[in-house]
């Protein structure tokens, strides 16, 4: 089967409830090749999905536009996006036989490439707006959002709302977003969310925020939606060095994230039931990425516990010009102390299209599969015990009356800035935040003093 008709297939499958595995129904005569059309895509995301939106943020100081970033893309340039080549986005589109889709911010919205995907990710975001804020400016999942608003309209007038409604209603939205608002938000000793919240609060508070967002994105159209579960963050290299050793996986923070995933299926599975022709599932990116760092040499690797760019650090964790990079970038499964490498990506991003179309939940007929909902994933089997550490406490703060955070009004408020590439028949577009009405008011109240004394743990 092609790329186009398994995409075809995929978004079929999407459609299906997760238990037709075991349907004895008739086989389907699959759709013919020739009436099959590539599939529109929208990726939504933070900088593991990036492809160069915060290029053009001009305040933004989540960048990664400079040496040694691209060394193995294509172009063997920079481009925006954090890693040393491709990211899971690109690679997944290139199996659906579709090019990348492009930044949101490079394109204008008379231009043709409006009509067939659009990448929105961009490096720093969370789910909440409040995430990332020390970046200066980024685009929330919320601006995010709304410039897929921006999109839509663009569509209606280039092709009609009955075309454009269509289009989207059949087009697949790849969600990547979560993992800022624990190790840029949660996890951080002076961001308030870690102060103000239990963890089961603070899980409550990222729900409530998916489901408006999420039930946003269905009443503009989306309806087949595939949202990346969580990885296990608490063995990245930038958490690494936070145990006692400054080398093992911090346990308390990977049940973080499986108590997040086990949170967002039961969630999915809520939206799916009250809102109709909604296909929403949970790729269990916990499991395949716990394997690569588990088992390294199964899949090619020799080091998964530490950076190529040997830059393995909560402060900053990118890979400069002046990193020292490591002798061969295949070897290694993370790139800097936050993002995998082009090679662990490609392991990645072929294990969920494997789980996408070609295991799992089969449809009788075509013997492909959708997107697998992903279970609270089990601890995986190891050859060597872990050593479990748990975090370095966070300080006192150094005020008992937590402070109220709010969203960043000016970082989206910025003119665009293309930098080479602008086309010249166009006017700058001014990136805003979402509107008012799109976000529910938070009320931060004051923690009981006992609460307020006592240092968070992760």
């Amino acid at each position: 089967m092609d790329a186009f008709a398994v995409a075809v297939v995929a978004i079929a499958v999407l459609a299906h409830a997760a238990t037709v595995t075991g349907a004895a129904s008739a086989p389907a005569t699959p759709p013919a090749p020739t009436t099959t059309k590539a599939p529109v895509i929208y990726i939504f995301g933070d900088s593991m999905s990036d492809v160069g939106n915060n290029n053009y943020l001009l305040l933004s100081i989540a960048k990664c536009n400079y040496p040694w970033y691209g060394i193995d893309y294509k172009s063997g340039w920079p481009t925006g996006r954090f890693t040393n080549g491709r990211t899971i986005g690109d690679i997944m589109a290139a199996k659906f036989g579709v090019p990348p889709p492009p930044p949101f911010l490079s394109l204008y919205m008379t231009d043709d490439e409006v009509l067939s995907g659009v990448n929105f990710a961009s490096g720093g975001a969370g789910l909440l707006n409040e995430t990332g804020i020390y970046f200066i400016q980024y685009l929330s999942f919320d601006n995010q959002i709304s410039s897929f608003e921006q999109i839509k309209d663009a569509m209606v007038s280039k092709i009609g709302k009955k075309a454009a409604e269509e289009t989207i209603n059949g087009a697949i939205f790849q969600i990547g977003l979560g993992s800022n608002d624990y190790v840029n938000n949660f996890l951080r000793p002076f961001m308030a969310d870690g102060i103000l919240y239990t963890h089961d609060e603070f899980i409550s508070l990222l729900m409530d925020t998916i489901d408006r967002q999420f039930t946003r994105l269905y009443n503009l159209g989306a309806r087949h939606i595939w949202f990346s579960g969580l990885a296990p963050l608490g063995c990245i290299p930038s958490q690494r060095v936070l145990s006692d050793s400054g080398k093992d996986c911090l346990e308390e923070v990977n049940e973080y994230a499986i108590e997040f995933n086990a949170a967002a299926t039961e969630l999915l599975e809520g939206l799916n039931a009250k809102l109709p022709g909604a296909r929403m599932v949970l790729a269990d990116t916990y499991s395949i990425v716990m394997e690569l760092i588990d088992y390294p040499y199964k899949y090619g690797f020799k080091t998964s516990h530490t950076s190529c760019c040997h830059v393995d650090t909560t402060v900053g964790g990118l890979c400069l010009p002046t990193a020292q990079l490591c002798d061969d970038r295949k070897d290694f499964v993370f790139w800097d102390a936050y993002h995998t490498s082009d090679a662990a990506n490609q392991i990645i991003a072929d294990r969920l299209f494997e789980d996408m179309v070609g295991s799992g939940t089969v449809v009788p007929g075509n013997g492909t599969a959708a997107p697998r909902v992903a279970d609270v994933p089990p601890k995986p089997a190891r050859a060597v015990p872990r050593v479990v550490t748990k975090p370095k406490p966070k300080p006192k703060p150094k005020h008992a009356v937590p402070r109220v955070v709010t969203a960043p009004k000016p970082t989206h408020a910025v003119p665009r800035v293309v930098a080479g590439s602008m086309p010249t028949h166009a006017d700058p577009r001014v990136v805003t935040a979402p509107k008012p009405t799109d976000a529910i008011p938070r009320v931060v109240t004051a923690p009981k003093p006992a609460q307020a004394a006592a240092p968070h743990k992760p």
